[in-house]
């Protein structure tokens, strides 16, 4: 029996979130909130999340000697992540700067920091890890080539989900390992080259990249929900419960998590991707990445 249902391979930056009344035009200072610092990261956030709802979880990821690493380790442990592989110390620990504006809306800058040193090599020293794991979840806030060694440390028989952020090309290799890939519809345009696809045609663009090789392709549609593509299939959209948003930051990432989750306990995409957009639902109903993140009994009350 595999020792973790999910090993999250990824990024774990401090997120620096500021509220403001609108996001600046170039050239323009706006007033904003009192500075707030909360844990973050793409790969951090999918560790707690999906420890929250109770899956056994374990984090490689590489964090600073300082004080927003020590936060962001506080806050792994106190989820019940397992930070064994977390590396720490050859940079600052890496920080996102958020505003959010009263829709929730955000904005991000990240400076990936101790993220842009998580190497193939660590990739290589934690085989261990990889042989244990039911299923490994990865995004792009950490370099391409850690990624890549990712999907090739990979134990017979896991899965591998991929969330395509901030996003950039694939190499074959990454793509074809995806089951699914997960991202947005701005991030399907940008894989796909930006051609051939208008705005409301989801459907096309899940079509077009299974036909570039991923697995399956789950395209999150923020408030409507998500829609689920497999190849031989019909893409199947899944709707969102109505909420009312606070702040997105973090949302899509708990969606991964819980996604990833589900599919590790044998659920079949259609079904996991229903409990990961209530999942995404809850998560926006309160402040923060990792703060916001629901257990299974919130999700279950939603």
């Amino acid at each position: 029996m595999n020792d973790y249902d999910l090993l999250v391979v990824g990024s774990a930056n401090a997120d620096l979130v500021i509220g403001v009344e609108r996001r600046p035009a170039p050239g323009e200072t706006v007033l904003g909130s009192d500075l707030a610092v909360h844990p973050g990261g793409k790969g951090a956030n999918q560790a707690v999340a999906a420890a929250r709802l109770g899956a056994r979880t374990a984090l490689l990821a590489r964090v600073g000697d300082d004080a927003h690493g020590r936060l962001l380790l506080d806050s792994q442990r106190a989820a019940g992540v397992d930070t064994g592989a977390v590396r720490v110390g050859g940079a600052p620990t890496g920080v996102a700067l958020i505003t959010v504006d009263p829709s929730g809306d955000n904005s991000i800058v990240v400076s990936p920091g101790a993220n842009a040193r998580l190497t193939p090599d660590d990739i290589r020293d934690a085989a261990g890890l990889f042989a244990r794991a039911r299923v490994v979840s990865a995004q792009l806030e950490i370099p391409l080539e850690t990624v890549t060694e990712a999907v090739r440390a990979r134990a017979a028989g896991s899965r591998f989900v991929l969330n395509p952020s901030p996003p950039r090309p694939l190499p074959a290799e990454v793509l074809t390992a995806c089951d699914p890939l997960v991202l947005n519809e701005h991030e399907a345009r940008f894989v796909l080259g930006g051609d051939g696809f208008d705005d409301k045609d989801p459907e096309g663009r899940a079509r077009a990249l299974l036909a570039r090789g991923a697995r399956s392709v789950v395209v999150t549609l923020g408030a409507e929900g998500a829609l689920v593509a497999e190849g031989g299939g019909t893409a199947v959209r899944v709707p969102s419960p109505r909420v009312g948003a606070v702040d997105t930051t973090g949302a899509g990432d708990a969606f991964t998590a819980a996604l990833a989750w589900r599919l590790g306990l044998g659920e079949d995409l259609v079904t996991a991707a229903a409990f990961a957009v209530r999942v995404g639902a809850a998560a926006v109903t309160k402040e923060g990445a990792q703060a916001s993140f629901p257990t299974a009994e919130e999700v279950a009350a939603l």
